[in-house]
């Protein structure tokens, strides 16, 4: 609303005022936004619809896969009492409610991070209430994010306070929760080679006729295709299958209430949990390691969770009208699916178990795409091409180099395996060990976050974690027979995901220590051998306070730098996204004169960052409006020194101007700290109150040179371990570092950064 509505509109509260604050850049500058989750808005009944419809195909399909492939993974040697069916089956319905109903659906997707799940989401949720990240970049302005969301005081803040200062002073805990994150990432990663291979095969082998190593051929070419269709996007392949999904659904369901009703409608006694221990007491050890089979009914559970940002059914129905079918053909338990069909719905039914198979492989697909994004824009994986899908629906990549990875791992486990059940032996350590990891993840948050109960909390994790340590236990004993194939897939990506983290943070830490103080610029300034080039160099260093080593080593070896310098580190937040209008945090080194500027781009780990053109025009826009907004404060200041008393200045949401708020109070306007924001404030109104000739000379000293051209100089620092150091050390500094950073894409292909305007700086960190 702009100052000439202002008399006609009643006037609104003033939100946030101009003021001096805790600032990491020392003389920064702030605005916080008003826009409160702006990217959350009410969404339209139309699109919740349309979201909804997807997630029922992409979602949804692993679980509704599972009756394929449960009663033959459970009795592997076959049935030796029918009221063992019983027992079963009252351990998949009870499995069900208490793990995806009660758990997930009911807890779980409340710790959802701005409408993202999964390991990492609950990770950089419990990083903003504690400080227990591993690099210390953390700043004051981060808190002030609209996405952070910090709880306010309630009367269990003292407990939440103790574990929060024992969490943060506790390197051993740091570590141990930063370990529990990337293995439940790698378990999922693992679920998504595990899961298109254990589905796809299930249902092909389905077909009559064919057995063998025929079904095996199709099923890798089925896993092929599906993979290749990965580029078009979630958005579209959710749209393509989910009316399949939809079918599948209905067709199982009512196939199961048939054979329910005709074969055996006693069978729902198994909803008396006494079935349970009659099962255990019959079959003792075998009963329990039966279990490894039970669990797979809810394999997907995770996949739902992790794939929020793109987004129980008949399947008890299903389980119930196998077991009646069972009680009358036990010996038919290894295809019990597919014998319990009807004979005229016997195609149809292969046919839509296909591509429902597909589709459960895709929601796994789908959620080690997000994971991954999540965690490369943590520091935790290294760089490869994250492709956004949908312009419409925030939240769907698509990987290139991971879909291709999963396709080549789901052909050779395929290939090797050749059975649902050695492959089930193997998808149940994944699936429980994450949900492991969930349970007590929550549980932190539960005390740290939101200061449940302490008794709600305890039978929370009491009740869940002994039950999913008698799975774990479980599927643990069929190691040799497939187990170690997730746990093996974790150990590797999980080495990756360590090894890249850890010489990561030992070079911020490196530059950390050897930044350069501000009185360089000043004797730089003073340097008449130093020759300004016209055009804007932008610097990247991943270091956010101070001028990072590599500036000077430039200097020393190109004794000339651009007319506007802006050292510039892009910053990840844990949260999942950072509003356009917070993202960039500036602040001028003196001399001001020399013009250079350090620049902090802050994005959350589901943010786009935008290509080149549209990135400098963002970028230059924010530094305009800190050039205005800094003048103003400068003269404010000199107000106050002088003894005049201007009235402070209040940025109200969604205006298009500054206004003078009467009824405010407050301190001195400072030379402190604005935060990014938009240029929305009028010049007219600058122009009373403040000389804008300097204000106006500096922004047209920006113009001309963003037509001479931006810059980007990339520090290429290579890492070298001390002399003294371990063998250890130096084989993962000296060795595997550089190894993943050749096989991995650059900074600057990441970035997309033009190569007719790079320069990449040399420099060796001995760490």
């Amino acid at each position: 609303m702009g100052e000439g509505n202002e008399d006609e509109k009643p006037r609104q509260k003033p939100m946030y005022e101009l003021r001096r604050v805790d600032d990491s850049f020392h003389v920064e500058a702030g605005k916080l936004s008003s826009t409160k989750g702006a990217h959350n808005a009410n969404a339209s009944w139309s699109m919740t619809m349309q979201l909804a419809f997807q997630s029922i195909g992409v979602i949804y399909g692993d679980i509704g896969t599972s009756p394929l492939y449960v009663f033959s993974s459970t009795f592997t040697n076959g049935i030796k009492d029918k009221e063992d069916i019983l027992g079963v089956l009252s351990l998949i319905l009870y499995t069900i409610i208490l793990i995806p109903m009660i758990k997930y659906v009911f807890i779980v997707l409340w710790a959802n991070d701005n409408g993202d799940g999964g390991t990492f989401a609950l990770y950089s949720k419990i990083c903003r209430y504690a400080d227990i990240n591993l690099t210390p970049n953390q700043q004051q302005e981060d808190k002030k994010l609209s996405n952070y969301q910090l709880e306010v005081p309630s009367s269990r803040l003292g407990r939440s306070e103790k574990i929060k200062t024992k969490l943060e002073s506790s390197s051993c805990a740091k570590i141990i929760l930063f370990l529990c994150a990337i293995l439940g990432t790698s378990m999922v990663i693992g679920d998504g080679i595990l899961t298109p291979s254990i589905s796809v095969l299930s249902a092909v082998d389905g077909i009559r006729d064919i057995h063998g190593e025929s079904t095996v051929y199709i099923s890798v070419g089925i896993l092929v295709l599906l993979f290749c269709a990965q580029r078009f996007g979630t958005d579209k392949v959710g749209y393509t299958f989910a009316p399949a999904i939809c079918l599948w659904f209905a067709l199982i369901g009512g196939i199961g209430f048939y054979n329910w009703y005709k074969y055996d409608v006693t069978v729902l006694r198994a909803f008396d949990p006494k079935y349970i221990v009659d099962y255990f007491r019959r079959n003792g050890k075998q009963g329990w390691i039966s279990l490894g089979g039970v669990v797979l009914c809810i394999t997907g559970t995770e996949a739902m969770f992790a794939d929020l940002g793109h987004f129980n059914v008949p399947i008890s129905l299903a389980y119930i009208g196998q077991s009646a079918y069972l009680t009358k053909f036990p010996e038919k338990v290894g295809n019990a699916f597919y014998a319990s069909v009807p004979s005229p719905m016997y195609w149809p039914t292969f046919v839509i178990a296909v591509l429902a198979s597909i589709i459960a492989s895709q929601a796994m697909i789908s959620g080690t795409f997000a994971i991954i994004s999540q965690s490369l824009s943590l520091g935790c994986f290294p760089r490869v091409k994250v492709v956004h899908t949908s312009a419409k629906y925030e939240g769907q990549v698509y990987i290139p180099e991971i879909n291709y990875f999963l396709m080549v791992c789901c052909v050779i486990v395929t290939l090797a395996f050749k059975s649902t059940t050695h492959i089930g032996n193997a998808y149940g350590i994944a699936v429980v060990a994450v949900m492991l990891i969930t349970t007590s993840m929550l549980t932190l948050i539960m005390l740290l976050i939101w200061k449940t109960s302490i008794l709600l909390i305890s039978l929370f994790f009491v009740i869940l974690i002994s039950v999913e340590l008698v799975y774990f236990s479980s599927v643990l004993f069929k190691f040799v027979e497939g187990g170690y194939l997730p746990l093996c897939f974790s150990l590797a990506l999980m080495t990756i995901m360590v090894i890249w983290h850890y010489t990561n943070r030992q070079r911020y830490l490196y530059e950390l220590k050897h930044k350069v103080s501000n009185d360089y610029v000043k004797q730089l300034a003073n340097d008449t051998r130093i020759t300004r080039l016209p055009g804007i160099g932008l610097l990247y260093s991943e270091l956010v306070q101070g001028i990072p080593p590599i500036f000077p080593h430039f200097v020393r070896n190109i004794p000339s730098v651009h007319s506007i310098i802006i050292l510039i580190s892009i910053k990840s937040i844990p949260i999942s996204r950072v509003l356009p209008e917070e993202r960039f945090l500036f602040r001028q080194v003196k001399p001001k004169e020399y013009r250079v500027f350090r620049c902090v781009v802050r994005y959350g780990y589901n943010d786009i960052i935008k290509e080149p053109h549209e990135f400098e025009r963002q970028l230059m826009e924010s530094l305009k409006s800190f050039i205005r907004h800094d003048n103003l404060m400068v003269y404010s200041e000199r107000q106050n020194i002088e003894g005049h008393h201007p009235q402070p200045l209040v940025m109200r949401p969604y205006s298009t101007a500054v206004h003078v708020e009467e009824q405010v109070v407050g301190a001195r306007i400072s030379t402190s700290s604005i935060e990014s924001f938009d240029d929305t404030t009028n010049k007219s109104l600058l122009i009373q109150i403040a000389s804008n000739k300097q204000i106006e000379k500096e922004i047209e000293f920006v113009e001309r040179a963003m037509e001479e051209g931006v810059f980007y100089l990339i520090g290429e620092t290579e890492m070298a371990a001390h002399r003294d150091s371990n063998f250890l050390r130096r084989f993962v500094i000296n060795t595997a570092y550089p190894f993943l950073r050749r096989n991995f894409r650059q900074a600057d292909r990441t970035l997309a950064i033009p190569r007719d305007r790079l320069l990449r700086v040399g420099m060796t960190y001995e760490i």
